[in-house]
């Protein structure tokens, strides 16, 4: 698949006010820091779609922008991000668990985790609770640039390891990118294109 295009069409922190376009939608989420907006832009061909800072917990509401005129790319915001308030991250866990749980839209998430760092307690229960809720999900480790080909494959096992001793048959669909390099973009638009195809195949038997 190819972007040709990508545009903003809203924020906001209320999943009822969500577009009511009937087009499937692939939510990015992931602890605050991970590369989120850079591998947003990354994707899209686009420097700045998805706003990139260096303070984290930077995105605070529910982006959606929509791609080529026939999907949405959903930018969550981080969790995990220790200077929030207390309050705050109360709010933003209820509006991310409403998304997750009521927006039928969502046809898939792309769980972000740092892979230079290893296995995280928080990822493994954000992964742990989509599994609950039988939410459709990838994992998505990034920066793989930043370390050795070696180290990655250590990383990702210790995660397949934590999952299968958390009763998960087998390590969820994943993909190693680096938005510095380009690295994973032709798998991941693949992997959606491919799904897009699905999902449009069975509007088309309605």
């Amino acid at each position: 698949m190819k972007i040709n295009t990508a545009e903003f069409i809203i924020s906001n922190s209320d999943v009822s006010k969500c577009p009511k376009d009937p087009l499937p939608e692939y939510a990015f989420i992931g602890r605050s820091n991970v590369g989120k907006s850079s591998l947003i832009n990354m994707l899209t061909n686009h420097k700045n779609l998805a706003k990139t800072s260096g303070r984290p917990g930077k995105t605070q509401l529910i982006n959606h922008f929509k791609i080529n005129s026939n999907w949405f790319l959903v930018d969550l915001p981080g969790y995990g991000y220790a200077r929030v308030s207390k309050k705050t991250k109360e709010t933003f866990q209820q509006f991310i668990t409403d998304y997750f749980e009521k927006r039928e839209q969502l046809v898939c998430a792309f769980v972000l985790i740092d892979i230079r760092l290893e296995a995280q307690k928080i990822d493994l229960e954000f992964i742990n609770y989509l599994g609950e809720i039988e939410c459709p999900f990838c994992i998505i480790f990034t920066k793989a640039d930043k370390i050795s080909k070696g180290k990655t494959e250590q990383h990702i096992a210790a995660y397949r390891k934590a999952l299968l001793a958390n009763n998960w048959e087998e390590m969820p669909q994943h993909f190693v990118t680096s938005s510095t390099e380009g690295t994973g973009k032709e798998q991941l638009l693949e992997y959606i294109d491919d799904v897009n195809t699905e999902v449009f195949k069975s509007y088309d038997e309605f």
